[in-house]
């Protein structure tokens, strides 16, 4: 997808108050003109022959990674190939790599992240080694209520409507606040720190990937 050019001039200026954002809270910040530079420095933080896993990253999906690590010398550990559906879950709590997106992200560097299953904010939270974030720059918000207003009226619908599921938001398109059998609304997890320098890595993408 083509970005506009004064949306570019923007993404450009906003990308270095994310970055030093993410500085402060000890967390790495990188800023991709294209997708093609976000494939690039995604590369360059994971090493050869790591295991490397995710949750639904559409993201990772959109800008090449994912098949790029298939094909590559890496141990890409992939939950749909595998039949234990739990195995392949618990597996990333010992993975070299994490790959995530965020459903919203602040300009003072905060990510957020809402959670059905679970295991994508578990694993952002704590385990594996490495957490690398691919995150288009149309995700970034003013401020956290910004954030999670985004998170819950426009990434949640999305995926309840994607994984065909029968809430609210998937109806009307915005949060009921619901509970839902089917919410994916479960968790919250707001990142506002890493507690271990070198382990968050968050990519900026001058681009709109995921949701």
């Amino acid at each position: 997808m083509e970005i506009n050019e004064n949306i570019t001039k923007r993404n450009n200026l906003l990308s270095q108050k994310v970055i030093e954002g993410l500085k402060s809270r000890n967390m790495t910040g990188y800023y991709a003109k294209d997708r093609d530079e976000a494939l690039k420095l995604a590369l360059s933080i994971i090493p050869e022959n790591s295991t490397v896993t995710m949750g639904g990253c559409m993201s990772a999906v959109e800008i090449g990674l994912v098949d790029t690590l298939k094909k590559g010398n890496y141990n890409f550990i992939d939950r749909n190939e595998i039949e234990d559906k739990r195995a392949a879950m618990l597996a990333a709590y010992d993975a070299d790599v994490f790959l995530a997106s965020a459903n919203a992200m602040t300009e003072d560097g905060i990510l957020v992240n809402i959670d059905g299953n679970s295991n994508r904010v578990s694993a952002i939270a704590q385990g594996p080694k490495k957490v690398v974030f691919i995150v288009s720059m149309n995700k970034v918000c003013d401020d956290v209520d910004g954030a999670l207003k985004r998170a819950r009226n426009v990434a949640a619908p999305i995926n309840a409507q994607r994984f065909g599921l029968s809430t609210p938001c998937a109806k009307t398109g915005s949060c009921m606040n619901c509970k839902s059998p089917d919410t994916i609304c479960c968790q919250f997890l707001i990142t506002r720190f890493s507690k271990h320098k070198d382990r968050i890595h968050v990519i900026l993408v001058n681009d709109s990937l995921g949701f």
